[in-house]
């Protein structure tokens, strides 16, 4: 007999996973790649809710819906309900998983991964005493590299392979440009085409960045290692970080993840106007903006 979830038709956001600045600084005998980075969250992103079921199923809607190919079982959040009532003792034998895709699919911004981590929150949230925190989080580990950091989707700095994560610095309020120029990039293809493994590491953080200024004056000094490989082999990249870079508004303009989204800073005031901007002169492009998730 399935336990009933504590509050049915419970959800919660996937915020979209932005690397401000991402170093990759070697790699381990089994092929991964070391990485270092400063990982934000914006408002942006998926919508989640689980409903009671008995048996696990996922319904899927939303503008990049269609963008999910292949079995429903081979979906991340899907693989997220299965790994959490397998390891815990809920008495729960399914769940049914309702996804809101606002997001585009393979666009360096942790979709997918974003979308498990809801999954575990909920289901940890209204299982509780099932499965403590280590196993959560090695159950996360376990879905891909990104899922630990969006579990608490809080600012953080994620080193090894997204397994190590520290608190990152007290950030300044600010608003974050998304633009992804229609065009999917291959994370394995973007690695292989990377031209050095061993890179340096980030540059030494402070306690907090008091103003955008503070912020954008450390990334000037901070890269993102896979930028370059991205755009030799999809040249969206660089026309979107022109046209950020066109806008008097954006502070700073960088790729996130693997590609081929890109980002712009920006202070919290100018940030709709920034966004209606580029969505005019850009309708072809997918663009969202929101404010840093700076808790």
């Amino acid at each position: 007999m399935t336990s009933p979830v504590r509050d049915p038709g419970a959800s919660t956001h996937a915020w979209a996973k932005v690397n401000l600045a991402l170093h990759v600084t070697g790699r381990r005998p089994d092929g991964y790649h070391l990485l270092e980075s400063l990982v934000v969250f914006p408002a942006v992103g998926d919508k989640i809710q689980i409903i009671p079921s008995d048996r696990i199923t996922l319904e899927i809607s939303g503008p990049f819906a269609d963008a999910l190919e292949g079995p429903a079982g081979d979906n991340l959040a899907v693989r997220a309900a299965r790994a959490f009532l397998d390891a815990g003792k809920t008495g729960a034998t399914g769940i049914q998983i309702t996804l809101e895709k606002n997001l585009p699919v393979a666009s360096g911004i942790g979709g997918g991964s974003a979308d498990a981590a809801a999954v575990l929150r909920l289901l940890a949230a209204h299982y509780p005493n099932t499965v403590d925190e280590q196993t959560l989080l090695r159950l996360a580990l376990s879905l891909g590299a990104d899922v630990p950091v969006c579990l608490a989707s809080r600012p953080a700095i994620m080193t090894g392979i997204g397994e190590d994560l520290a608190s990152a610095p007290g950030l300044p309020a600010a608003g974050l440009v998304l633009i992804n120029p229609g065009q999917s990039v291959s994370t394995p293809s973007v690695f292989k085409a990377l031209k050095s493994a061993e890179n340096s590491p980030l540059p030494a953080l402070p306690a907090h960045f008091d103003t955008l200024t503070d912020l954008v004056s450390y990334m000037r000094g901070a890269r993102n290692d896979l930028e370059a490989a991205a755009s030799d082999l999809c040249p969206g990249v660089t026309q979107v970080l022109q046209a950020l870079n066109r806008d008097p508004d954006i502070a700073i303009a960088r790729m996130s993840g693997s590609g081929a989204t890109c980002f712009g800073l920006c202070e919290t005031r100018a940030l709709d106007a920034v966004t209606a901007r580029l969505t005019a002169a850009h309708p072809d492009w997918w663009i969202a903006g929101g404010a840093l998730n700076v808790n």
